[in-house]
């Protein structure tokens, strides 16, 4: 094993799990005899000591939000370490490559970038300097991820069930994505393509997941049905092994129909719900969006999945420059009728459309008009909304789903405060709702960590 704490691995955030994005390179490293230092400021401390010792540290931005906090990161590296190299990969590292490299960072790798990367710390260990690449897109050999010096489950998201809350795991049996919807940050990294992990790997990461005591499972693959024929030899072998696990998928709106007829096997195998960027109620932003459903096939699949005795779990992006105000008050509408108040997490009701560098809406006639500068150190795009009340209206949405984070309040209450707000900027009378249980009552299963980008 060569010199212990040479490299360190960083997370900054991953949506409340246990960091994949640090396991899987750890994983790589080791089998090549190294032996990285990992850290997880989403549930640890800054260690200095930790920097002081790494000739190298890698941070890990999977998402906008990890790659803000990444920079910070970066920034008390450099202070406490000056001499060693600093090196981003993940999606949003090759998104925004430039400003990485004119603030600091030696290199930056993203894509099918693990072996990439383990040739980064080798041409770096024999006193060579770190390169960048572009997306690399090859297959590659994967190793059960390691996940032996990250924090404890208990530090991560919970599954909550039935009033109870259980130690959840995550693992990925498939990354990229076959599909290009416009306002996702995998196409310009990905390009369309997806790479499946081997139902052996998959199974040897939720052994050692289960050993933890995780009695669920959330596969967080971009879209779990990219491959339904793999995806079921897993689920399958998952089942097999661990009949008491249950599980949760993200699927596409499209592939739950196209699939309707698999997802009652699908739910005997233990999954309890599924997510799905269902994203808007407007056919015309769906459009924009290119998501590949419709309205309709929204609501046709929330009975598909409800039928197969499952709970679908939409998310939205309910604030972008062509959803009006009705879109989004038949958004609340639609919520209630449905009966999806339990289903969605509050924050869902304030997200606005992200636009960063790289984003395939940049490409958009639909998006120029409301297009406005480079936000460079916050890595996204502003744009302006034509109608100032939508502006106004995310701005109180906001500040009410984060208060009712913090407390925490009944998701009911919340929907209730975001509803008369939209009333409200209607110059609507507030209409009379009775909520449709007590505090205590039955919910779906949900993880504790709601979704952030």
């Amino acid at each position: 094993m060569k010199a212990p704490g040479a490299m360190l691995l960083v997370a900054c955030y991953e949506l409340g799990h246990q960091p994949l994005a640090v396991a899987w390179p750890a994983a790589f490293l080791e089998r090549r005899g190294y032996a990285p230092a990992v850290m997880d400021l989403s549930v640890e401390p800054f260690d200095a000591e930790k920097v002081t010792r790494a000739r190298l540290v890698l941070i890990s931005v999977p998402m906008h939000t990890a790659l803000r906090l990444g920079v910070k990161v970066a920034e008390r590296v450099r202070a406490v370490n000056p001499a060693c190299r600093v090196v981003f990969y993940g999606l949003y590292a090759t998104l925004n490559a430039e400003y990485l490299a004119a603030h600091g960072a030696d290199a930056v790798l993203a894509g099918e970038a693990e072996s990439a990367l383990v040739a980064l710390v080798e041409r770096v260990e024999a006193g060579g300097r770190p390169r960048s690449s572009t997306p690399i897109l090859d297959k590659l050999d994967f190793a059960v991820p390691s996940r032996a010096a990250l924090p404890s489950l208990k530090r991560y998201a919970h599954l909550e069930r039935n009033g109870r809350l259980e130690l959840a795991g995550y693992v990925e049996a498939s990354r990229g994505c076959k599909h290009t919807c416009r306002h996702c940050p995998i196409p310009p990294v990905y390009g369309g393509r997806f790479f499946v992990v081997s139902p052996d790997v998959v199974l040897g990461d939720v052994r050692q997941l289960v050993a933890a005591s995780a009695t669920h499972i959330t596969f967080g693959d971009p879209d779990f049905l990219n491959g339904p024929g793999h995806a079921f030899r897993v689920a399958r072998a998952l089942h097999a092994e661990f009949p008491s696990v249950t599980f949760d998928v993200t699927a596409k709106i499209e592939h739950l129909l196209r699939h309707r007829g698999r997802l009652a096997e699908l739910q005997s195998l233990g999954c309890i719900f599924i997510v799905s960027a269902a994203e808007s109620l407007s056919d015309a932003v769906l459009v924009h969006l290119d998501k590949g459903h419709t309205r309709a096939d929204i609501v046709e699949a929330l009975g598909v999945v409800r039928g197969a005795g499952m709970t679908l779990r939409p998310t939205w992006v309910p604030f972008t420059p062509w959803t009006t105000l009705d879109d989004y008050r038949e958004l609340l509408d639609f919520v209630e009728c449905h009966a999806l108040v339990d289903a969605i997490d509050p924050v869902q009701y304030s997200i606005r459309l992200l636009v960063p560098p790289g984003s395939l809406l940049l490409q958009s006639e639909a998006m120029w008009p409301h297009l406005g500068d480079l936000v460079e150190e916050a890595f996204y795009y502003q744009w302006t909304h034509p109608d100032e009340r939508m502006e106004r209206l995310h701005d109180a949405v906001t500040a009410v789903v984060t208060a009712a984070a913090e407390r925490p309040e009944d998701p009911l209450v919340t929907f209730d405060r975001i509803r008369r707000l939209a009333d409200e900027c209607a110059g609507a009378s507030p209409r009379p709702w009775s909520p449709p249980g007590a505090a205590d009552r039955p919910r779906p299963p949900r993880l504790t960590e709601p979704w952030f980008c």
